[in-house]
Order: C-alpha cells, then structure tokens, then sequence
C-alpha cells in the first residue's frame, strides 16, 4: 500500500493516498473535506497539468478527477496516470459524464464515474469500493 500508516495508541490506521483534480475551489474544498473527514490523505489541485506533475513525484492510490479542467483534462490526466502507475484507480466526478466518457474518449476502461452533484456518501462509499477492490 501506497498509503501513510499512523500510530494511534493501539490501533494503527492506513491512511489512503487520493489526489483530487477539480478546478472548482468550493467543490475541491468541499471534496478535500469529505474524503480527509471519512480519513483519506488528500493531495488537492486546481488543473490537470499541476495534479499531473505530483503523480510524478509521488505514488498515489487514486486519482480523483474533474473531467472538464483547463491545461489538461481530467480524461488526458487520467490516461497519462495509468501510464505512470498501471494500478491507480480512477474516479471521475463531472456534470457531463454521458458525454465525455464515449467509446472514443481513450479514458481509463476500469474508470469509475460520479456525477455531479455528488452526495458525500455516495461518493465516501464508491472510494472505498474502490480502494478495497
């Protein structure tokens, strides 16, 4: 696991790696908030571009991704991350799912989508499913 380990007292909790790509700040904040609240480890970025450089620094167990972004989409971003680590799972969260993931979009095919609004337990819930698979 790619994931920051904590000591706390008896118990040891694994924590997670997600890096977040949503240009959006109020969404982003409102993600960051969800995902560090249910205890992941948020790496938050307001473009593709920026979000790509850190997966180049560091390993990360997701990629939480906007799909409509400016200096790279969340589909580029999502294709150059598996081309990085082949075993990062991708989540898409975006109000245009029906139409930016067609047959052609060269998005990751294990790629899972949310759509916009997200209720934070569903969105809790589908990172979770996720990580354990």
């Amino acid at each position: 696991m790619n994931g920051l380990i904590l000591q706390t007292g008896f118990d040891i909790v694994a924590m997670h790696k997600i890096l977040l790509a949503e240009d959006d700040n109020d969404m982003r904040r409102f993600l960051v908030k969800a995902l560090e609240n249910a205890g992941f480890q948020v790496s938050p970025h307001d473009n593709g571009m920026s979000a790509y450089q850190r997966l180049r620094e560091e390993p990360f167990e997701m990629l939480l991704t906007d799909i409509v972004m400016p200096e790279m989409d969340g589909i580029e971003l999502a294709r150059r991350a598996s081309e990085l680590d082949p075993d990062i799972k991708i989540m898409f969260i975006t109000g245009f799912a029906a139409v930016a993931l067609n047959s052609d979009s060269q998005a990751p095919k294990n790629a899972k989508v949310l759509s916009k609004p997200v209720h934070l337990r569903e969105l809790v819930s589908e990172v979770n499913k996720m990580l354990a698979a």
